[in-house]
């Protein structure tokens, strides 16, 4: 079969392709500790468990939605961001998805066309520069330098525009780093995207996971000038343990919403309702579980952490959000005789069966992705692993 180039240049999700062989080892028997997939491990809190009951039981769930969302869920949306940052989005100016990963393809569908340049900080989600290629847009590749706790800054930008940058992509909190920019530091980012008329997408889907007294800061807090260059990028899936029910939005300019709309239109019609109105209830509902969770994901950071950070040759800054750990593993390979991260983290998946990610997956060559979204239990014995497959490599 010829398949389409479109097709052939995707390269597959690191993160996904990881956790299948660790699902495919488990298969055989094996106990694998998987410390890979960026999904909580609560089930979802009951009152939105039984919203989506109810709408089964009252026939709302049987039927098409409109394919920008149904009106309690883009108004839940609006109301809850008003609450959280402040500003108050028309309902024009918001669109839902099929999980924050299709609002990102959409908008990158819309919003691109051949050679247009997205400035994409390293290291990123394994999904931004594969989306950007689907569009026919060009991605353009910054290091986050880890002496700058894997945050770029504008004058980095600056070094990679062209007269043909048309977004630049910021994920704060980030995926893999779990690094967290400041207010002034996004401020910088904003006005520096205003004055050369570079739009931003802001992917905020971990904004709600900060931890020990840190603090998180919305594009939509900073300016309306800022805020009408950027795109909001967001979800359900990790603040309310829901990424099997893939809700996701988009917030921005209404000429880009309404043409994201006829993407779904085209493309999934619509969101399932089940799940729509399952997520009504997440974001208008009592928020007590989101900060149960939260609290959670904070003591097993403050555990994993140090037990990390202290395996042989690891060079690792505390993250501030998210649910991850980026190591630099650069001496820990060295002391094993490895001079390849992908080639460790298979090893140490059928040696000592921990699955990790690999730092190629998020463009970097010397760092492993560990995601403590898990219980503190599986969490320190899947170090243990570790620490015992370094000390026989070693000998």
């Amino acid at each position: 079969m010829n398949l389409s180039q479109r097709a052939r240049q995707l390269t597959p999700s690191a993160t996904l392709a990881t956790a299948q062989k660790a699902m495919e080892l488990k298969k055989t028997g094996v106990d694998v500790i998987s410390l890979t997939l960026g999904q909580p491990d609560f089930v979802t809190p009951i009152n939105i468990q039984q919203a989506a009951i109810l709408s089964i039981e009252n026939g709302e769930a049987s039927f098409y939605a409109p394919s920008n969302g149904i009106y309690p869920l883009r108004q839940a949306i609006i109301d809850r961001i008003e609450t959280d940052h402040g500003y108050r989005y028309s309902l024009d100016e918001v669109v839902v998805s099929e999980g924050a990963k299709f609002g990102l393809y959409a908008l990158f569908q819309v919003l691109l066309d051949k050679e247009d340049e997205v400035i994409i900080p390293v290291p990123y989600w394994v999904s931004y520069a594969e989306q950007v290629k689907l569009a026919d847009g060009t991605p353009i590749f910054v290091e986050a330098k880890e002496t700058n706790q894997f945050k770029v800054t504008v004058e980095d930008l600056e070094n990679a525009r062209t007269d043909k940058t048309k977004l630049v992509i910021i994920n704060s909190p980030s995926n893999p780093t779990g690094m967290l920019y400041s207010k002034h530091e996004l401020e910088a980012i904003g006005n520096w995207a205003v004055k050369h008329n570079v739009f931003i997408v802001a992917d905020e889907i971990y904004g709600q996971l900060i931890y020990n007294g840190n603090e998180f800061t919305s594009m939509i807090e900073l300016s309306d000038a800022i805020r009408k260059q950027t795109f909001i990028i967001n979800g359900v899936s990790k603040s309310y343990a829901m990424t099997g029910w893939r809700i996701g939005y988009v917030l921005g300019d209404k000429e880009v919403i309404k043409a994201i709309n006829t993407i779904n239109s085209q493309s999934i019609s619509n969101c399932g309702t089940v799940s729509q109105y399952a997520a009504v209830e997440a974001l208008s509902g009592p928020q007590v579980s989101v900060e149960t969770m939260r609290k959670s994901f904070e003591e097993r950071l403050n555990t994993i952490y140090p037990l990390v950070e202290a395996l042989p040759g690891v060079s690792i800054e505390k993250p501030k959000s998210a649910f991850y750990l980026y190591p630099n593993v650069r001496q820990t390979m060295t002391l094993c005789g490895y001079d390849n991260v992908t080639a460790f983290v298979d090893d140490l998946l059928e040696e000592a069966h921990v699955a990790v990610v690999s730092g190629e997956g998020f463009g970097t060559k010397d760092h492993i992705r560990i995601s403590y979204a898990t219980n503190i239990e599986t969490i320190k014995k899947g170090v243990e692993r570790i620490a015992s497959f370094i000390e026989k490599k070693q000998k």
